[in-house]
């Protein structure tokens, strides 16, 4: 593609991962008549469509004991994205660069600074009655307030980390009879989020300084296009590295020289 180099820094996939990370360990806790927990369980989590969960929910829709094989288990929290769209108000100086050094060949790389989107993520929780999901919402909602932040390993090339900012937008919540009072009541929240997050492009081997010169003028008639007053017109400032073979991690200092600029030069 763009200058035939290939990349791929998993960004979305990292930023999916970051997101169910935060929902894998919700649990519900049913209680008896004396207050006591009789059962304990984990809300299973998974990448899939919401369609898909109702349309599973609706095969077997009677509450009698044993009914079908295949009957999804609630509570249940699924999530999918809705839309990725480009954030303007977070964009950068495309010209900036960071820079790492790498430690495998003591050299220097580098990437241009990210372009930044905004990831839309879908999540619903679904239950079969309202105490499981008043249970699961209310371990989510005191934690985005109205954002949450997770830290990632963006770019390993570079030693980029940064906060994925996941924000909560809104909430909508629905439940449903089906046909008469002996069907199943399907309870579904539905909570929507935004994830802050950036994409990198190639990282590059960058070539190493190691002298650089500065040309300072000090005769103003060279800045109006007119012939030098001066023999001495300005100063050369001349600094390199020592050893000129050092690398990065090597141990080295700087020389620096100053040298006279004459009209004639």
């Amino acid at each position: 593609m763009f200058k035939n180099q290939h990349f791929y820094h998993q960004h979305i996939r990292k930023a999916i991962i970051a997101f169910g990370t935060l929902f894998n360990n919700i649990q519900v806790r049913r209680t008896n008549a004396n207050g006591e927990v009789a059962q304990s369980l984990f809300v299973p989590l998974s990448y899939a469509p919401k369609q898909k969960f109702i349309d599973r929910i609706r095969e077997v829709p009677d509450l009698e004991p044993g009914r079908a094989t295949y009957q999804i288990t609630l509570p249940r929290i699924g999530f999918e994205i809705t839309n990725l769209t480009y954030d303007p108000t977070r964009k950068l100086q495309i010209t900036q660069s960071v820079r790492s050094l790498d430690t495998t060949t003591n050299g220097v790389r580098y990437s241009y600074v990210s372009t930044p989107y905004n990831l839309g993520i879908g999540m619903s929780v679904f239950a079969k009655n309202q105490e499981d999901g008043l249970q699961i919402v209310e371990q989510i909602f005191p934690y985005f307030n109205p954002d949450f932040n997770v830290t990632i390993n963006e770019i390993p090339e570079l030693g980029v980390k940064t906060d994925l900012q996941i924000i909560l937008d809104n909430v909508s919540y629905q439940d449903d009879w089906e046909g008469s009072f002996d069907k199943r009541l399907s309870v579904v929240w539905d909570l929507n989020f935004t994830i802050k997050m950036n994409f990198w492009g190639y990282v590059r081997d960058a070539n190493l300084i190691k002298k650089t010169i500065q040309n300072i003028y000090s005769d103003n008639s060279l800045f109006e296009g007119s012939a030098p007053v001066n023999d001495i017109v300005g100063t050369r400032i001349t600094t390199e590295v020592d050893p000129s073979d050092s690398l990065p991690t090597d141990n080295y200092q700087y020389i620096t020289e100053f040298d006279e600029l004459w009209s004639s030069e």
